[in-house]
């Protein structure tokens, strides 16, 4: 089963291509709704914390959990037979979770109209929303860690076109592996361990490439 690693950046449109996909009958992993899951009464996050302290804890007890709900949605997939799933998370990149996936798909626009979809989604100014695209890792510096792009810069059309293709390709690309790691799980273990294995070289290659350049 291929997993892939669906990301991008704030108003770029992943919440949309998601929402596509799960129309489109693609099993989908969503971290934002597992996360608002852990935290429900009667879980081990549901408490409300007023201290940096306490957020902490919070931290340290939700993350695990959203990774483990998260794993666990996928061995339902794979239970299911399901031939791909995709993990919707929004700091794919940012955590260490891109290493884990089969490919990195990322939601993109060019960053001036990432800009003006921000201000006018809420209401906001280019002062604020600026702020905001700041204090997340640029929208271009993403695509250094993307296997594929869905460009999100035209229309809701284009947008549906893309989509559909998209899913067509991992049709065509899962082809049938997905009975053969299902049925002889030893296979899919193998195939799993050898991506982690490439995706963890491409992570030394980046640390590698970012020491240079500091160096330079």
């Amino acid at each position: 089963m291929l997993v892939i690693g669906l990301t991008g950046g704030i108003a770029t449109g992943k919440s949309t291509v998601s929402k596509l996909l799960k129309e489109r009958n693609v099993p989908v992993v969503d971290a934002d709704v597992i996360a608002r899951q852990v935290v429900e009464p009667g879980t081990s996050g549901s408490i409300i914390f007023k201290d940096e302290q306490k957020r902490k804890q919070l931290n340290a007890i939700v993350h695990p959990a959203v990774r483990r709900a998260m794993l666990w949605g996928v061995v339902k997939c794979w239970l299911m037979g399901e031939r791909f799933c995709v993990l919707d998370v929004p700091l794919l990149i940012e955590g260490p979770m891109w290493k884990l996936v089969y490919k990195v798909v990322l939601v993109y626009c060019p960053p001036d109209i990432q800009l003006q979809r921000l201000m006018l989604r809420d209401n906001s100014s280019v002062e604020d929303a600026s702020s905001r695209l700041n204090s997340q890792i640029p929208i271009d510096d993403k695509l250094n860690y993307a296997d594929e792009r869905i460009d999100n810069s035209g229309g809701v059309e284009e947008l549906n076109a893309k989509v559909d293709a998209f899913v067509e390709e991992l049709r065509e690309e899962a082809g049938w592996s997905w009975l053969v790691s299902w049925l002889i799980p030893p296979y899919g273990i193998l195939s799993a361990a050898s991506m982690l294995a490439w995706r963890a070289v491409l992570a030394v290659t980046e640390a590698e490439g970012e020491g240079y350049r500091a160096v330079d």
